[in-house]
């Protein structure tokens, strides 16, 4: 193999390689989603923290391909509701889990 075409073969494994690395699975975000996912995670907490009703500083949110986990703990039934209203509202979340906890008073 002449040494010109040995380079180019050898950068186009290298680019197959590196973009391979970079595809998801079923428990793996790809790089693509992973950005994806930061940013509705972001919208997610800003929508909680400019709302009255919801403690935001209380709710944890993550995000996994589009699918929003909430936990924490909240005072009232309708403060846990009012959390999974306002993140199922976010362009680009597909589904909510609210994990969220009410409080024993």
């Amino acid at each position: 193999m002449e040494p010109s075409r040995f380079k180019s073969f050898g950068a186009m494994l290298c680019l197959a390689t590196g973009l391979a690395a970079c595809a998801g699975t079923p428990t793996k975000s790809s790089t693509g989603e992973w950005i994806d996912d930061r940013g509705v995670t972001a919208r997610v907490k800003t929508a909680m923290i400019k709302d009255d009703e919801v403690r935001a500083r209380n709710v944890e949110v993550e995000t996994f391909k589009g699918t929003v986990q909430l936990s924490g703990f909240v005072d009232s039934t309708s403060q846990k509701e009012r959390a999974a209203q306002l993140a199922s509202s976010v362009p680009g979340v597909k589904a909510v889990h609210n994990e969220i906890v009410v409080k024993d008073r």
